[in-house]
């Protein structure tokens, strides 16, 4: 098959790109290298991706132009729109891109599924719909009004628009409301990477809500499996659905108790910062994946310990290239 990712160069784009390489697919790989973060990580990643059936392609999507030519050229059999302007704080301070990549950009990539129709578009959706939630664990049943930051509702917004894009044009569509990714090679402006560079360096860390806090903290290989059997589950339908989907490991972990595992796997004790509670943020995601264990057998398997050890290894290692 001939897939389409978005988001290549990001945390999980890079991830599930080289996961449909192994089973033999050939990939289009897009992301428009931003300086969101340290555009050299992301190089990095990109240089892990064997070239021999991947083609890489920088562009933003918001290049409608681009993006349509690419799905003419090609007529993708899966899509994967990972892409997006991601991070609950920065959405405080930069709304603007939030709008350009994650609703502007999402929609052009319905008009170009609309054009040249794939057999399935996957896209991302995030745990942060849930908003104030005070009901757990996270069911995407739940009512989703109330959300706490622009981000949060950029992405309920994409999950509207895919609504409307199968009533009206009848999409195989499946969102993924991913809840806290971690692992190697991820994003830095993440807890793990943050808490972990601090350590290192003996600097103290900054815990919000006074250590109050619940993750469904998720290792990237089990988020990457669901990505890929939801993929080929849902090109494998006959007829178009709209389905939602959470995707994480289905139970959240302590703040604290994530930090003692980092200070565990690094051998040093952070000096903590207690702070209060940041805007944008919540006290606890929990997903419910019981709908996505009985579509696909979906059950992670790596537990914070091995997941945490796993993420140390390799951030000492990157660390010192």
């Amino acid at each position: 098959m001939k897939i389409l990712v978005t988001g290549a160069a990001g945390f999980i784009g890079c991830e599930t790109t080289l996961a449909f390489l192994k089973d033999g697919h050939e990939v289009v790989g897009l992301d428009n290298l931003n300086n969101y973060y340290t555009p050299k990580l992301k190089h990095d990643r990109l240089a892990r991706i064997p070239n021999e059936h991947f083609q890489f392609v920088e562009c933003s999507l918001a290049d409608k132009e681009t993006l349509l030519a690419l799905f003419k050229e090609h007529s993708f059999d899966i899509v994967v729109n990972l892409a997006a302007q991601a991070g609950v704080r920065y959405s405080l301070i930069n709304p603007q891109s939030y709008v350009d990549s994650n609703i502007t950009g999402f929609l052009n990539i319905l008009e170009c599924a609309r054009a040249y129709p794939p057999k399935h578009l996957v896209y991302a959706s995030s745990s942060s719909v849930y908003g104030r939630n005070t009901e757990t664990p996270f069911r995407t049943t739940d009512r989703v009004e109330k959300p706490s930051s622009l981000y949060a509702a950029t992405k309920r917004s994409n999950e509207l628009m895919a609504e409307t894009y199968h009533h009206l044009f009848q999409l195989n569509l499946t969102g993924l409301r991913f809840f806290t990714v971690y692992g190697p090679w991820g994003r830095p402006d993440m807890s793990p990477w943050l808490f972990a560079n601090a350590i290192t360096h003996d600097q103290p860390i900054k815990v919000f809500n006074n250590g109050k806090m619940m993750r469904d903290f998720t290792y990237i290989d089990d988020i990457v499996e669901g990505i890929r059997r939801l993929a080929y589950n849902g090109a494998e339908k006959t007829a178009p659905l709209n389905r939602l989907y959470n995707i994480g490991r289905g139970q959240p972990i302590k703040l604290m108790d994530f930090i003692a595992s980092l200070e565990k796997n690094f051998g040093k004790v952070a000096e903590k910062i207690m702070m209060p509670m940041q805007p944008g943020d919540v006290e606890i995601t929990w997903a419910d994946t019981e709908a996505l264990e009985k579509e696909i057998g979906y059950k992670p398997s790596v537990d914070l310990d091995q997941g945490i050890a796993r993420f140390a290894e390799w951030f000492k290692t990157y660390n010192q290239t």
